[in-house]
């Protein structure tokens, strides 16, 4: 059922949504140039890696030495509108089409944290990872690791259709609002260097 629900629903808000993906892309590519897709490998169901997308926000700026300088120095005005009402991610709509996203689902993270996690936090992979989830609407950017996965865990544990459904509601919410938007900054979200780090999410940047 919530696989059909996904399909449904992400077919039919990139059909409807489509003259904003084409604005969103020819903004992008007039700005920025190419590429407009921004392209990352990210850990799926059961772990399994798939290519996650993204519209692009930054620019390629480098420093004197030729090393690319830091996300606030090349983050666009563009790129800040898309991020605070999270247009950025409306790819990902793809991705769910694809099977490899759920509308719903603990957000898929970097593949180098995959070695890092307890085993607890890794039960966040024995579902298909989201374009919300539960550690999304309760707290996003405010929030630790450890809290952040403590969220998933319990998302995996308990989840209904009917808990999918708040929580997409809570996101659109949220997305309106523009709550827990970073605007410090520090635009990506600091590493996860493992349950003793015990650090804060930053951002939610393309990571």
């Amino acid at each position: 059922m919530k696989r059909i629900f996904d399909c449904l629903i992400s077919l039919t808000l990139f059909i409807v949504l489509l003259p904003l993906y084409l604005l969103i892309y020819y903004s992008i590519r007039f700005k920025l140039g190419k590429p407009v897709i921004f392209k990352q490998l990210r850990p799926g169901l059961d772990g399994e890696l798939f290519v996650l997308y993204k519209f692009r926000t930054m620019n390629n700026a480098v420093g004197k030495d030729g090393h690319i300088v830091d996300d606030h120095l090349r983050m666009t005005s563009l790129g800040k509108l898309l991020r605070k009402y999270s247009l950025d991610e409306l790819p990902q709509l793809l991705n769910v089409m694809k099977g490899e996203l759920s509308l719903v689902g603990p957000r898929p993270l970097l593949v180098d944290y995959l070695p890092l996690y307890s085993e607890t936090q890794k039960k966040r992979h024995n579902v298909r990872p989201g374009i919300t989830g539960w550690a999304q609407v309760n707290g996003r950017n405010t929030i630790t690791w450890e809290e952040k996965f403590e969220l998933d865990v319990w998302y995996v544990d308990n989840r209904t259709f009917l808990l999918d459904l708040k929580i997409i509601l809570l996101t659109l919410y949220k997305v309106f609002k523009t709550e827990g938007v970073n605007q410090s900054k520090t635009l990506t979200m600091e590493r996860f260097r493992g349950t003793q780090a015990n650090s804060k999410i930053g951002g939610g940047g393309e990571q």
